[in-house]
């Protein structure tokens, strides 16, 4: 019988696994593909009222001038993009006190409405966009927070599986190029939104039957059920987690004088569980993460916001080229699911050797973190070069660049919070760096404004600002790096005091 359920609980627990990895690839991150889908919010004339006709002063010749509608497009991208990011702590809040279930409904709501948005716009209700992108990138960074504690289910490849579940909340942005491409064989707009509406069954079913009404916890009891078959689960705490519970209750009241004798092993785990949310904002492992995620967003938002126009410029308004530069930007965002395990493998790669004496698993987990902090750093900062040389071919490099960064960006993210934090505060502290960046991201608008006014269209100063700036980043893991030797030595130095004080009672 044990068997049998055993056999069934592990089922279950693969069924969520690829079931996430679908909703992931279809729904998460399609708003990222933003740069397709303006290809065919052209063609209908979306905002089309702000191309004017303009004469050349050199030759007199009258031609037709669209920065407006590039630069609406832009904002709508950026507004999201802030909506996104000011909504993500209060969500956060929501998962960690309400649950998985009441969350992923608030998702499923916003993700519906931004669909049926774009499915009921036309030209003449442009201004749409703007609440519909803003639902749809707010619904999919919701979905993807909630099926990041999947990891919590395969203790030996948590930090693998989270960067899984990034890497295809990246490639799903080539939904949009499927639209794109769809459009260009005459499936309209609207259908192909109308199609996306009804995937919502999926996202809901899904939500009542293969995830838990609470939380996965982490480490995962012996016993644990979820999902819609078990009652236990509905107050958001499973049967199996009460039975360990108990069962650490009887354990710290029998072994009391081997935790005495342990203490300094002890001590410090406990008090990381007892962290309070406010000690854990202001540490400098979270102010200088919050500083590494806010200059890698930027330059990743102001990348999407302004590539349609760049891609328009470089290739002198060439329509074709422009079409064949957004696909292959768009089925390179399709690998992102190829790279993004790696950073995963990278964080996990010390889960199958035993720990120092003394060392801690969230000790030897941030150690483990600094070399995949340290090349997302590498890779915004080369990404931010290449897309600031003027030069076509080169942005090919530049998408590659990209695609990995934002891979190794997200999925790093969150299992850098999953690892430095209390997994009560998970939602918050991981919805708090990105609220944070709202404040940058602001910055977008007079940016975009400026670029597109003052510079005559060419980001070319604006972009090494940027990469000047993405240099900021490396500063993260190097503070990582110096906080887990700090905790080394301190192990050190105990374990000497208490080797000296065991030598001074057996003399």
């Amino acid at each position: 019988m044990c068997k049998c359920q055993g056999r069934r609980a592990k089922c279950h627990r693969w069924l969520t696994l690829l079931s996430g990895l679908v909703e992931s690839l279809l729904v998460t991150g399609i708003a990222f593909g933003w740069v397709s889908l303006v290809f065919v919010l052209k063609a209908d004339g979306y905002f089309a009222g702000y191309c004017d006709n303009v004469t050349r002063e050199e030759d007199y010749a009258v031609y037709t001038d669209c920065s407006g509608q590039d630069e609406h497009l832009s904002q709508v991208m950026s507004v999201a993009s802030i909506a996104n990011t000011l909504l993500r702590f209060p969500i956060g809040y929501v998962f960690d006190r309400c649950g998985t279930t009441a969350t992923r409904l608030i998702a499923i709501s916003l993700y519906t409405t931004g669909t049926l948005f774009i499915t009921l716009s036309n030209a003449e209700t442009s201004v749409l966009l703007y609440p519909a992108l803003s639902c749809l990138i707010t619904a999919g960074s919701t979905l993807h927070t909630t099926n990041v504690q999947v990891g919590n289910l395969f203790d030996s490849y948590r930090s693998t599986i989270i960067t899984i579940y990034n890497g295809a909340f990246d490639s799903s942005a080539s939904v949009f190029l499927i639209i794109k491409l769809l459009h260009e064989r005459g499936v309209s707009l609207h259908s192909s939104f109308l199609f996306l509406t009804l995937c919502s069954i999926f996202l809901i079913l899904r939500t009542f039957f293969l995830m838990p009404t609470g939380h996965i916890p982490y480490l995962l009891p012996e016993i644990y059920t979820y999902g819609v078959s078990c009652p236990g689960q509905r107050k958001g705490r499973g049967e199996g987690e009460e039975k360990r519970v108990k069962e650490e209750e009887e354990i710290k009241g029998n072994k009391k004088d081997e935790r005495e004798k342990d203490e300094n092993i002890q001590h410090q785990p406990k008090q990381e569980e007892a962290a309070s949310f406010r000690s854990c904002v202001l540490s400098w492992l979270f102010l200088w993460h919050v500083v590494w995620v806010v200059t890698i967003l930027f330059s990743h938002f102001m990348f999407l916001a302004s590539l349609n126009p760049t891609l328009t410029r470089l290739a002198k308004d060439n329509q074709t080229l422009v079409s064949h530069y957004t696909n292959a930007f768009a089925l390179m965002q399709l690998s992102g699911m190829l790279f993004a395990p790696v950073n995963g493998l990278i964080m996990d790669r010390h889960k199958h050797r035993p720990l120092v004496p003394g060392e801690t698993k969230r000790e030897a987990d941030l150690h483990s973190s600094f070399l995949a902090l340290f090349l997302t750093s590498l890779q915004c900062f080369l990404f931010c070069v290449c897309f600031t040389c003027p030069v076509l071919p080169l942005q090919y490099l530049t998408f590659i660049l990209q695609v990995v960064n934002s891979a190794f960006f997200y999925g790093g993210h969150q299992a850098f919070i999953s690892i430095a934090f209390p997994m009560s505060h998970f939602g918050k502290m991981s919805g708090m760096a990105m609220s944070l960046s709202a404040l940058a991201l602001l910055l977008q608008f007079p940016v975009l404004h400026l670029i597109q006014h003052q510079l005559n269209g060419d980001p070319l100063y604006v972009n090494v600002g940027v990469t000047l700036v993405s240099l900021l980043t490396f500063i993260h893991p190097i503070h990582v790096s110096l906080h887990c030797r700090k905790l080394s030595k301190q192990r050190r130095t105990t374990q000497k005091v208490n080797e000296q004080g065991l030598a001074r009672c057996l003399m």
